[in-house]
């Protein structure tokens, strides 16, 4: 928001919500309904307008997916939730020009009956653009940089000092209302002329929309050299380093897309070939080595649509798969295909904790594949890839998220520090710090508890804790074996505190159940009135108890001081990470030598706590 909000800052429909998608429903029933003009209006006007979200979505991803933008990035800052609510609205222009063109092909004599195609048109279009257009914008933008128009209107814009392609939309209503004015001029330029086309409006639109999203970027994309073999190129095409000193230094680099008024006017800044030429060969890009490499993994199909590079704002909420997904299921399938033969880990999203550099990389495996044991040598192949990738790169710590660190795929990591028993990286898979926040989220004065999946790496060290600390522990399991396995690594003087259960219904009388194991409807049911399901199990248990409390998967709030934070992991709330990432991170800070692999050591469980604690980790 600016500093001093003016006269028609707000969009007329600001407060609908998503109800404002309803502009559209007009123009979708003229065509549905084909009372569509000679024209074909309605139709082409939401054909542009599909086209030119398209176009943002792909400037987009490919400036989050970091295999396309790092080598050239220019701000190293990293992205938070503020400037992604901020900028949650930046389509608000779309709909304005739609319906402003509207009006234009209505009320306008002669803007009707478009041609398909007129070549003079396009360099009409290209004149209108170079002379009036350019020249207009730049004193118009050196305008709002009054500081009586920029705390109340322009200052929105800059408040976004790190850009993303969809930055350049982002600006108060009256503000685009003075834009869509000056930018309808090329095209209202060859009505004039008598030579406007459907081809010329298209062009114009989403040619506008490209540069626009190319100069907020923030990865350079024009080739240093090409400049010096082309030197008048500089004066009439801006770079996304150019741009980025506008908003950096806020009184330089004024122009639209051609530089050329910059360099009349004497405002170009000094630093923009330097800017360009450092950016371009990669020196600004920060030293990327991560100290903590995170693997994670998709979960279900349409949980591919929530990486940070898929979806803008829906990644930057917790992750559900409702119904307006469904459609996408073709395309999630298509990408799990595509993946399936030929995806590599990648980089998700990146934080920082002070100098501590912190990276959550994606397995491509969803969640079905981990229980196919056909794909296990698969997909221990690409955590052992990512292992020897950070060891290599000299990373501290990786840490296995979810069932990448699975007791049934690869025994909790073991058997990758087991395979190379010179790594330089420890292996962590955070269980000892989830079992401490299973452990904290219990009531005080807890007498007994009922736990399934007693007998996992979480579950076994849970139920000695808790026996060691007086609690009576009804341990779930079918085996006889394993249950004296588990009461045997106890302490003897608490062993009676563990009892073992053949049943789900000997729960029936604890209404704290711990939940290691998938429960279906029906077990649930043995659960008394009131219950409260604190669970470890992945995916979580279906939510059919409306008398009962759920709980989530063991989280934890990410300290104050870690910056970077634009996306939500998977089904934590803002700021929350599964405590598995947030052990990996603790191991780090803590400088802890030791693999955590394999079973968990309870002793280590209020140690784990307190560190977390120490470094700023919340519930």
């Amino acid at each position: 928001m600016a500093s001093k909000p003016g006269f028609l800052y707000k969009f007329p429909w600001e407060d609908w919500g998503n109800g404002k998608y309803l502009l559209y429903a007009p123009f979708v029933a003229t065509v549905l309904m084909r009372w569509d003009d000679a024209d074909n209006w309605a139709f082409h006007i939401l054909a542009v307008a599909a086209l030119r979200y398209l176009n943002a979505q792909l400037w987009q991803m490919a400036s989050r997916i970091f295999a396309v933008s790092e080598k050239t990035r220019i701000q190293a800052k990293l992205l938070e939730f503020k400037q992604v609510d901020r900028e949650q609205d930046w389509d608000d222009f779309i709909l304005l020009q739609t319906l402003v063109m509207t009006l234009v092909h209505w009320y306008l004599p002669g803007y009707h009956t478009i041609p398909f195609f007129n070549a003079t048109g396009m360099w009409h279009m290209l004149w209108f653009h170079v002379g009036p257009t350019e020249f207009i914008y730049y004193w118009f933008h050196r305008g709002l940089h009054h500081h009586s128009l920029y705390s109340a209107y322009h200052s929105h814009h800059h408040a976004s000092f790190l850009t993303e392609p969809i930055t350049g939309s982002c600006h108060p209503f009256l503000e685009h209302v003075g834009y869509t004015a000056n930018f309808a001029i090329p095209m209202l330029g060859a009505w004039w002329m008598g030579t406007n086309s459907q081809v010329l409006i298209y062009t114009y639109l989403l040619g506008f929309d490209f540069l626009n999203a190319w100069g907020h970027c923030n990865f350079e994309i024009i080739p240093y050299g090409l400049f010096n073999a082309i030197p008048p190129l500089k004066y009439l095409l801006y770079t996304p380093s150019y741009h980025s000193l506008h908003h950096t230094q806020v009184h330089t680099n004024f122009c639209l897309f051609m530089p050329f008024y910059d360099y009349v006017y004497g405002t170009m800044d000094r630093k923009s070939d330097t800017l360009h030429e450092s950016s371009w060969k990669g020196v600004r890009a920060a030293d990327e080595k991560a100290d903590v490499e995170f693997l994670a993994h998709g979960t279900e199909l349409l949980s591919v649509f929530h990486l940070p590079f898929m979806g803008r704002d829906f990644s930057s909420r917790p992750f559900k798969a409702s119904w307006k997904l469904y459609p996408l299921y073709p395309l999630a399938f298509a990408i799990f295909l595509v993946l399936r033969v030929f995806g590599k880990t990648f980089t998700a999203m990146k934080h920082r904790l002070g100098k501590t550099r912190l990276h959550v990389k994606v397995i491509p495996s969803w969640g079905l594949q981990y229980f196919m044991k056909s794909e296990h040598t698969r997909i221990n192949n690409h955590i052992r890839k990512a292992i020897l990738s950070a060891d290599a790169a000299g990373t501290k710590v990786v840490g296995l998220g979810a069932l990448n660190k699975a007791e049934f795929l690869n025994r909790g990591g073991a058997v990758f520090v087991e395979e190379m028993p010179d790594l330089k990286v420890r292996v962590v898979h955070g269980n000892t710090l989830t079992t401490a926040v299973l452990i904290k989220t219990l009531p005080k004065g807890l007498t007994q508890v009922f736990l399934t999946g007693a007998t996992s790496k979480i579950g076994k060290a849970m139920a000695v804790y808790l026996a060691e600390s007086g609690v009576r522990v009804m341990c779930l399991t079918p085996s006889a074996e394993r249950f004296e396995a588990l009461a045997a690594s106890a302490k003897a003087e608490y062993r009676h505190n563990l009892t073992h259960c053949l049943r789900v219904a000997d729960g029936a009388d604890c209404d704290q159940w711990v939940v290691g194991k998938p429960l279906s409807a029906k077990d649930q049911g043995f659960a008394p009135k009131g219950t409260t399901f604190t669970q470890f199990v992945v995916p979580p248990i279906d939510e059919v108890r409306s008398d009962c409390t759920y709980g989530d998967l063991p989280g934890m709030k990410l300290p104050d001081k870690v910056v970077g934070v634009h996306s939500a992991m998977m089904d934590c709330d803002r700021r929350y990470v599964y405590a598995c990432y947030a052990g990996a991170i603790v191991h780090c800070l803590e400088g802890w030598t030791h693999h955590e692999v394999g079973a968990i050591d309870p002793s280590r469980i209020d140690q784990t706590w307190d560190a977390a604690m120490k470094h700023g980790f919340t519930l």
